[in-house]
């Protein structure tokens, strides 16, 4: 069987964390990758603080095929994403020829100090074209490194979609239970679970018209492996007096 590709978001910036800016990148990013069979496997928001930086970058980059990072390549003095990756690599932190044409044909006379920090970036990166503002990310190794604004965070992904390698792509199938709640079956569908290895059931309850019910959400590479699993969901709620119905049910998640 072919490897399965992994992937961790390292998320960075105070702001995520003092709560003024709410991430967009997470969802967007989760759902692209698992469309090219990479398993998007851990996300981390972490502040903008270089020792932070590294750390987490060291660590993520060995454990997992990918990591993309969003946030901290813009022009103020709280941009420390492009200097911490170059500290992580042991390389020079200099400025990138071709992201230095980029910036001056773009900016022209407006191209001030501050502009051109952005062309600042780690020995032998390469660039990652940015169709929206035209300030470049770049990529070292595995590491990705994109905006943080989300609408250039998928711009960038979109030029480097096509490079990146992907596993087995995940088939997804869900079913949701009405009138039967989570923990009326958290016990049956732990030991369903275990019956079902090769595929990973997801519980997630929401309330709809004041009753309780639960989207059981079935992923996995071999799709007959996930219909199996599906029908045995479907009986453990027929089985515990709910209505089963394919597909997911809408309603308040908590």
């Amino acid at each position: 069987m072919s490897k399965t590709m992994t992937a961790c978001v390292l998320v960075i910036g105070n702001e995520i964390l003092s709560g003024r800016t709410q991430d967009a990148n997470i969802q967007y990013l989760a759902a692209e990758l698992t469309g090219l069979g990479i398993r998007l496997a851990e996300v981390r928001v972490i502040s903008d603080d270089e020792a932070e930086i590294v750390a987490a970058l060291n660590s993520c980059r060995v454990k997992f095929d990918y990591v993309f990072t969003t946030g901290g390549i813009g022009s103020t003095h709280d941009d420390i994403t492009a200097a911490s990756v170059a500290k992580a690599f042991g390389v020079a932190f200099e400025t990138h020829p071709e992201a230095e044409r980029i910036l001056l044909a773009h900016y022209g006379n407006k191209a001030n100090t501050a502009r051109m920090r952005m062309a600042m970036m780690p020995r032998g990166a390469e660039l990652i074209d940015n169709p929206v503002s035209t300030a470049p990310g770049f990529k070292v190794d595995n590491v990705y490194v994109f905006a943080g604004v989300p609408v250039i965070a998928r711009a960038m992904f979109d030029t480097v979609r096509a490079t990146l390698k992907g596993g087995p792509t995940l088939v997804v199938r869900t079913v949701s239970s009405v009138g039967v709640s989570e923990g009326m079956i958290g016990e049956d569908l732990r030991i369903l679970q275990d019956q079902h290895p090769n595929v990973d059931i997801g519980s997630y309850p929401f309330l709809k018209s004041g009753g309780f019910g639960v989207n059981l959400v079935v992923r996995g590479a071999d799709k007959d492996l996930v219909k199996a699993a599906c029908m045995d969901i479907q009986g453990l709620i027929e089985t515990a007096g709910g209505t089963a119905i394919e597909g997911e049910t809408e309603g308040e998640e908590f």
